[in-house]
């Protein structure tokens, strides 16, 4: 079977980009024949290793170059889609895909369209709400509300679309009675998460580093602004109390994005110099997991986010904002991690203080979120998306 992915790029060290990279690699091994296409490459190298037998294209549409001027992408928007629609449907007739996944990207609108024989599967890595969160103002505000408005229209024409979790799956309104597969009888909306990382090992985190860990983009989603607000609560709260075991912690973010150089000057503002440091990407991710006792996130809003999965595979009780979507999906509050009403900065430094002050509460919740990462295995996830392939080869059949 063939199968064709499409993703602006693969160059990022996003977890949509990881989540590709391990999907393709699996699908490949398993006899899979599977090619990525993309459009803002620009000539970079995948920042994941892909397999060498998967087939990689870049269109050169390259959208990215009117973020932040509304005005210039009005303009030249209209354009890049018609030259993407034409280059992609050229390509995809030479392919000859049996399934085409789009990832939700600005090709979104028109993949459905394409008549290369292929069948199309819309794939979903943010909730359905993820535009309104940007709390962007003005023509960005107006143009976000439009663009959600089109894709709950949008995802009604593809046969199946794949989304992350029970939580966005009650989000979206579908009506099923559109569905072209098996005579109308299956339900279009499918939730199917996100594997944990492979290439992690069954070691675990001995949890007596004095390490909080978090890791992400640096931009607006993930939240490290309110990050670095609660660790100074937290900080604080440590000397004042004089608990021994509170403190002497280091808040390590592991990332890069535009907001890295307002971040350093956060954390320089609040005098957390000694107690913060910013930390590129790292290809050995695992040591970062290995070597720290709490993970945290502050994401506003996300998919599923892999760096839970991948904490919990390490055995790290998680702290964490209960953002739409996917932390409810993931943490049991109390039992492997702590999960906070979103956005109660108060709350999160009170839990976070208890996960450092207490070992043995540590070494309970780790075990308890190494348990549930079982769920998440790779063989596990894929063998879903099987499944849904198969759906396709009976009906063809």
């Amino acid at each position: 079977m063939k199968i064709v992915y499409l993703i602006a790029g693969t160059f990022n060290s996003g977890g949509m980009e990881r989540v590709l990279t391990n999907k393709a690699n699996w699908l490949v091994q398993h006899g899979y024949d599977v090619s990525i296409v993309t459009t803002d490459q620009q000539g970079r190298q995948p920042y994941f290793k892909l397999n060498d037998k998967i087939q990689t294209y870049d269109l050169g549409i390259n959208y990215d170059a009117d973020n932040g001027h509304l005005l210039s992408k009005l303009l030249h928007y209209p354009i890049r889609q018609w030259k993407h629609r034409q280059q992609l449907s050229r390509l995809l007739c030479q392919l000859k895909a049996d399934i085409v996944i789009c990832m939700f990207n600005n090709d979104v609108s028109f993949v459905h369209k394409l008549k290369d024989g292929s069948h199309k599967i819309l794939e979903a890595h943010f909730s359905k709400n993820k535009k309104l969160q940007y709390d962007r103002h003005g023509l960005w505000a107006l143009a976000d509300r439009w663009r959600t408005r089109q894709e709950e229209r949008i995802v009604r024409k593809y046969e199946r679309f794949v989304v992350l979790t029970k939580e966005d799956k009650e989000l979206w309104t579908i009506d099923n009675s559109q569905c072209t597969i098996d005579n109308g009888e299956a339900d279009r909306l499918v939730v199917i998460p996100n594997a944990r990382t492979s290439s992690l090992n069954a070691k675990r985190s001995t949890l007596n580093h004095k390490r909080v860990l978090a890791i992400g983009r640096y931009d607006y989603q993930k939240g490290f602004d309110t990050l670095i607000n609660i660790w100074k609560e937290v900080n604080y709260n440590a000397n004042a109390n004089g608990n021994a075991n509170g403190r002497g912690w280091r808040l390590d973010i592991i990332g890069d994005g535009p907001l890295r150089e307002a971040l350093q000057q956060q954390v320089e503002r609040l005098g957390l110099q000694d107690s913060v440091r910013l930390l590129m990407p790292t290809d050995h991710i695992q040591e970062a997991y290995l070597n720290a006792s709490i993970f945290v996130m502050t994401s506003r809003y996300e998919g599923l986010p892999m760096v839970l999965l991948e904490a919990q595979v390490c055995g790290l009780p998680i702290v964490s904002f209960a953002c739409p979507c996917g932390p409810r999906d993931i943490i049991a509050d109390g039992v492997n991690g702590y999960l906070i009403e979103n956005r109660d900065e108060t709350l999160f430094a009170q839990r976070l203080s208890t996960l450092m002050q207490d070992s043995a509460l540590r070494q309970c919740m780790g075990a308890a979120a190494a348990i549930n990462s079982e769920a998440y295995t790779e063989d596990c996830i894929m063998q879903q998306w099987e499944a849904l392939f198969k759906e396709f080869i009976r009906v063809n059949g």
